[in-house]
């Protein structure tokens, strides 16, 4: 049955590779990325690849929310139902360590990005068939600091974008526990896998970008994870296991989405 997947993030990485399993499959594939010529490079070579043409793409710069609400907009006027989202996008380094609101930008791109995505498109989520929702989190999870998420610190890059991917899991978990008839699961894909975002960050890599590629195909579509909802995907491990202990706090959860939902007000 032809399943209807949003991937962000997706004109490069394990995020087009992925796009290119689903499309060989005959699924409909929207692409996600930050610049309309590369998404229309890359939406044309998915198609070439997949012998697939039902492949489209929607441009939005993650590191602004306003520019999110947008593509968020755009596609709730223009799909008629979501059966999977993939919240891929996402940043280690990058040349401006802020937004132009100020904060952080792995903050903004790698959790409030995602959230506020995610938010507008539930609508579009409940009409899905056995609907998934696919988090990219990471190995790397550390203690999200209040103040690091208002923006009002800033910690080193290794340090925010752990924090950004347990802030990631922890609403994952609380997402999973809100919602009804759809599946919510937080995955790492891989540690240091073949893509530009690591190659950027540590100059090596331990796995090919496959390994992530395969991993977000078989969460997206295998009937062997169908109504599995609240769990963390551990693919260096190569099936669920524990995140960070926050990932399990309800208060902790509670005090995140609060905060979230705080700077979302005051950056809308």
């Amino acid at each position: 049955m032809q399943k209807h997947i949003l991937i962000t993030g997706s004109t490069d990485g394990i995020g087009k590779l992925a796009a290119i399993k689903l499309a060989k499959e005959g699924h409909q594939i929207y692409l996600h990325g930050r610049s309309a010529d590369k998404l229309a490079q890359v939406i044309a070579e998915v198609q070439e690849v997949s012998k697939n043409q039902q492949v489209k793409g929607f441009v939005a710069d993650f590191s602004d929310l306003n520019s999110v609400k947008q593509m968020g907009q755009k596609i709730a006027g223009e799909l008629s139902q979501l059966d999977v989202l993939i919240n891929n996008a996402g940043v280690f380094k990058s040349s401006d360590i802020h937004s132009k609101v100020g904060l952080d930008m792995r903050i903004v791109v790698n959790y409030l990005a995602p959230y506020t995505l995610t938010t507008q498109l539930l609508p579009l989520l409940a009409k899905g068939l056995n609907t998934r929702i696919i988090n990219l989190s990471s190995a790397a999870q550390a203690k999200v600091s209040h103040r690091v998420l208002i923006g009002k610190e800033t910690q080193s890059t290794q340090e925010t974008y752990a924090q950004s991917k347990l802030a990631l899991t922890m609403w994952s978990f609380h997402l999973a526990n809100t919602l009804s008839g759809i599946s919510v699961i937080a995955v790492n894909p891989g540690s240091l896998l073949n893509t530009k975002m690591v190659q950027e960050a540590y100059g090596q890599h331990w796995s090919s970008a496959d390994k992530g590629a395969d991993i977000l195909y078989q969460l997206a579509i295998s009937t062997d994870y169908e109504g599995i909802t609240g769990k963390y995907f551990d693919n260096d491990r190569g099936g669920f296991g524990k995140a960070h202990q926050d990932a399990y706090d309800s208060v902790a959860i509670q005090n995140l989405i609060n905060t979230t939902e705080e700077v979302l007000s005051n950056n809308g």
